[in-house]
């Protein structure tokens, strides 16, 4: 059993209210859980994946400690740009594919004249 932690974003009252019979809410959509096992932390995520959440302008991100995962955490998020934590000799990275826009943006300012 270990701490996860739970951040949600616009989220529904059923959502928070779901979420809060199993965690502790200790700021406005963040809910914590000091000793969750695995299979409650599936289930949970299950119900937030069944009930859509992160189709509309809401979403949520769970997170719990794992040695084996970079930076000793793993990451789960719905709604929110997918994330792939990366471990380099000195820090954690939270990498996020690029949208097109952004592609576009990074293009133009490479390809404009420097002043």
């Amino acid at each position: 059993m270990s701490m996860t932690v739970v951040v949600t974003r616009n989220a529904e009252g059923r959502v928070r209210g779901f979420l809060a019979s199993a965690m502790l809410e200790i700021a406005s959509g963040v809910f914590t859980s000091p000793k969750m096992s695995p299979a409650v932390r599936e289930r949970i995520w299950a119900v937030l994946v069944k009930w859509r959440v992160g189709n509309r302008d809401d979403g949520a991100i769970m997170t719990w400690p794992d040695p084996g995962a970079p930076g000793g955490q793993v990451v789960q998020t719905l709604g929110e740009p997918p994330c792939a934590l990366h471990e380099t000799p000195s820090i954690v990275l939270a990498r996020r594919p690029l949208t097109e826009a952004d592609q576009r943006s990074l293009t133009i300012q490479l390809l404009a004249p420097p002043f």
